[in-house]
């Protein structure tokens, strides 16, 4: 995790905000929506890429039009919080396809996992055989989501 912060003005700010909403723009179009000359706006993109306030491109795909609906927030409590043990935890969920996202949580639980599935029988398989054996568990609750009121793609900046 990066923590050291970028000063940006106006112009990094208004950049992110249309590339936020159209990532396929051209420098062209994107310098005309700024207010600023091609060359200026593409110096200022190629900095923002350099110093990893735009960390890459990519495509948001509809899980939904995929047939993936079924979300579920999973807390999951681990038997031992100490380094070793949180990263062998945070190493194992990576390779979980399932898990959406993964957080470290300062709760009475350790982690919040937001995990996608096909359906509930789907969901009770990767619970089973996937969550619940990975090192360290100790217990897990599971919120099933009825409807994603706000889901902003990651790297929403408005």
């Amino acid at each position: 995790m990066q923590s050291d912060n970028v000063d940006l003005d106006r112009l990094d700010h208004a950049i992110l905000e249309v590339l936020s909403s159209d990532g396929r723009i051209s420098i062209t179009d994107l310098a005309k929506r700024i207010g600023l000359s091609k060359s200026p706006t593409q110096a200022r993109l190629r900095r923002l890429e350099a110093e990893g306030v735009i960390a890459g491109y990519r495509v948001l795909v509809d899980p939904i039009r995929l047939g993936l609906d079924h979300v579920a927030f999973v807390e999951v409590k681990l038997n031992d919080t100490r380094e070793a043990a949180l990263r062998a935890f945070n190493e194992a969920i990576i390779l979980v396809g399932e898990i959406e996202q993964a957080h470290m949580i300062a709760s009475n639980f350790d982690y919040l996992l937001k995990v996608r599935t096909r359906s509930m029988a789907a969901y009770r398989s990767v619970l089973a055989e996937k969550i619940s054996t990975l090192p360290y568990v100790a217990s897990t609750s599971t919120y099933v989501a009825m409807q994603a009121v706000k889901e902003p793609a990651l790297g929403d900046v408005t």
